[in-house]
């Protein structure tokens, strides 16, 4: 348990202990094994300490907001590997002579690879010209066999594939979510 949720554990400890008491009455503290609560029991647990710290918000006023997690991980490396391929490929990718659709200098670029007879590489098409139509998108379109050597360089290995300059998606995307990435 990292640090901070251990500090406010902690700090939630002697209230967690209070409430319990007041939900069995009679019940001695060295009595309950919190341990043998059933998933039920747990969860309607978890439901009062929840309303109680709620209705009680100065209990919490002095406890650290959550922090997010350090951008650096065990996949750091990997991921600095992807955006150098990525960017060493950025004209075979998004090259403004290649096939597709959109204008050619937009400020947004998706790749697409697709593979012939792919009823999910039709359907991920008609979501990108849709969303060409309301955004300054440029789609590229490239076959997944007749690009294969590109694709296997980028570790492509299925079909619809999407690749922005700085990331890279497997399999059919909703337009609302692709949208989203497009936004960010």
């Amino acid at each position: 348990m990292p640090r901070r949720r251990l500090q406010i554990a902690f700090r939630g400890l002697p209230l967690a202990a209070g409430l319990l008491l007041a939900l069995s009455p009679g019940a001695a503290v060295a009595e309950t094994d919190f341990t043998r609560l059933s998933p039920a029991e747990r969860a309607i647990f978890h439901q009062q300490i929840r309303e109680a710290l709620l209705g009680l918000p100065e209990l919490l006023q002095d406890a650290p907001a959550p922090s997010a997690p350090p951008v650096t991980s065990v996949y750091q490396d990997a991921i600095d590997q992807d955006l150098a391929r990525l960017s060493e490929r950025d004209q075979a990718l998004f090259g403004p002579d290649l096939p597709g659709f959109g204008p050619p200098g937009a400020a947004l670029r998706i790749a697409l690879f697709t593979a012939p007879d792919c009823p999910d590489c039709n359907r991920a098409e008609e979501d990108l010209r849709a969303l060409a139509q309301t955004h300054d998108l440029r789609v590229t379109l490239l076959d997944i066999t007749r690009n294969a050597a590109l694709a296997e360089t980028l570790e492509i290995d299925m079909a619809p594939s999407y690749v922005l300059p700085d990331m890279m998606l497997r399999g059919h995307i909703p337009p609302i979510v692709l949208e989203r990435y497009l936004k960010r």
